[in-house]
C-alpha cells in the first residue's frame, strides 16, 4: 500500500500551534492505514485541501495511478466534503466511487487512486493518542484480514424480504459480517479489503459463502447477493455467477448492483441477459441515493429496483409533495415490469404507506434485522 512522501505529512506536534487546545474546534486528520507511527497524519487544513500528483497540492501523492488534481476536500454547512475532480482512477469512500462530491464522516475510508486513508476527527488535547490507538487496531485488522481470506471466516447474516400485500417473505439479501477483530461489518472488510486491492476477491468469497450458507434457509427463498462496483469494470462477474449458480442450481439468486455503478446501459443490457441465461435475475440497489438514473433505468430496466432508505425513511410524516413525487418514481418502474422494493422501512407506518404508493417488495428491521441463517429456520 502506497503512503504519502514524508515530505508532504504534517507532524501532529504542529497542531498546537496551528490550534490552541481550549480553542473550541475539532481537528480533521487523513491516517494512512495501516501505519502505525504520527509522521503518517495529515491535518487537513487550510481549506480547501487538495490532493493531487501536481506540485503545490495541499497533499502531494507522488504517483502515475494518481491525477494532477484529484480531488478536493472542502468544509460545506459545517461538513467536511470531497469532491473528486474527475480522477482517472477514482476517488472512493468506503470502498464506493464518488461521483462529483460526497459528504464524509468520521471513520469514513477515503482513497485516492490506490493511497487510502482513514479520516479522523479529534480535540487537539487526545489527537495524537487516539489516532495512534486507531492505526495499531488497523494494522491488526489488516493482518486479520489475510487469515480470514485464506481460511474463509466470514460469517453471512441475513435480511428478510416481504411481499407487501401479505408479509410473506419471499427472500433474503445476504449482507457481509464476520466475528474477526476489526472486521465485524460490511465497511470494516471492505475497507481492508481496499488497501490489500482485493475488493473483488473478497467479494466473490462473500458471495459464496453466503450462498452456500442459504441453502439451509426455507425454500423455495430467493438470495439477494450484492456486487463491488469494481466487478463491473474487470472480468470474472459472469465466471463467479457460474460457480454460484452450479452450487445452488434450484435456488432462485437475484444480483444487486448499486446504482451508482450503472453509467453504460449497452453494458447492463448485456450483463441482464448473460445472468438470465444462467436464471440469475439483476437488481439495482440504492436507487435515490445519487442520481436518479432514469435513462439508464429505461434502457436496461433490472427484475427489481431497490428504493434507497432515505427516500422511505418518515414517509408517514412526508410533505404531499414528497409522497407525489415517490408515487409517480413507484408508477414508472412498475411499468417497465420492474418490481419496486422500499429499503430501510423501520415502522409499521412506513410499511403502510409504502404498500399505498404501490410498491411490490420491502426489507427493514420492521420485517427482520440481519441475522445469521438459523434464525429463520423452524424448530423441528
Amino acid at each position: 500500500m502506497s503512503t504519502p512522501p514524508s515530505s508532504m505529512r504534517t507532524p501532529l506536534s504542529s497542531i498546537a500551534r496551528r490550534f490552541s487546545v481550549g480553542e473550541n474546534r475539532s481537528v480533521w486528520i487523513l491516517a494512512s492505514v495501516g501505519q502505525q507511527t504520527t509522521d503518517n497524519l495529515t491535518v487537513i487544513h487550510p481549506m480547501p485541501f487538495s490532493i493531487g500528483r501536481k506540485v503545490g497540492c495541499s497533499l502531494q501523492l507522488p504517483s502515475k495511478t494518481v491525477s494532477g488534481h484529484h480531488a478536493d476536500l472542502i468544509l460545506h454547512d459545517g461538513k467536511l466534503v470531497v469532491v473528486d475532480r474527475e480522477s482517472t482512477n477514482g476517488t472512493y469512500v468506503n470502498g464506493r466511487r464518488v461521483k462529483g462530491e460526497c459528504d464524509l464522516n468520521e471513520e469514513d475510508m477515503l482513497q485516492f487512486a490506490d493511497f487510502a486513508f482513514r479520516l479522523k476527527k479529534d480535540s487537539h488535547a487526545s489527537a495524537i493518542n487516539t489516532v495512534c490507538e486507531d492505526l495499531c487496531d488497523q494494522a491488526l485488522a489488516l493482518v486479520q484480514f489475510d487469515r480470514l481470506m485464506e481460511k474463509r471466516l466470514v460469517t453471512p447474516f441475513f435480511q428478510p424480504i416481504i411481499r407487501l400485500s401479505d408479509s410473506k417473505t419471499l427472500g433474503y439479501e445476504i449482507l457481509a459480517r464476520s466475528r474477526m477483530y476489526g472486521l465485524e461489518t460490511s465497511a470494516a472488510l471492505f475497507g481492508a479489503a481496499s488497501k490489500l486491492s482485493m475488493e473483488v476477491e473478497l467479494s466473490q468469497m462473500l458471495r459464496w459463502e453466503g450462498i452456500r450458507e442459504g441453502l439451509s434457509l426455507p425454500q423455495p427463498a430467493a438470495l439477494y447477493v450484492n456486487t463491488h462496483p469494481l466487478e463491473l469494470s474487470r472480468t470474472g462477474l459472469i465466471d463467479s455467477m457460474v460457480q454460484v449458480r452450479e452450487l445452488a442450481p434450484n435456488i432462485p439468486i437475484t444480483l444487486e448492483i448499486h446504482e451508482a455503478a450503472i453509467t453504460q446501459p449497452q453494458e447492463m443490457f448485456e450483463l441482464r441477459k448473460e445472468l438470465r441465461a444462467l436464471s440469475i435475475q439483476i437488481a439495482y440497489d440504492d436507487f435515490g441515493a445519487g442520481q436518479n438514473r432514469l435513462a439508464e433505468l429505461c434502457s436496461a430496466p433490472p427484475d427489481v429496483l431497490k428504493f434507497d432508505m432515505g427516500l422511505i425513511r418518515d414517509i408517514d410524516k412526508a410533505p404531499l409533495e414528497r409522497i407525489k413525487v415517490l408515487r409517480s418514481l413507484v408508477q414508472i418502474v412498475l411499468d417497465l415490469g420492474v418490481k419496486a422494493l422500499a429499503e430501510g422501512i423501520e415502522t409499521e407506518a412506513e410499511a403502510k404507506v409504502c404498500a399505498q404508493l404501490g410498491f411490490t417488495l420491502a426489507q427493514g428491521y420492521y420485517f427482520g434485522r440481519p441475522s445469521p441463517p438459523s434464525k429463520f429456520v423452524p424448530v423441528s
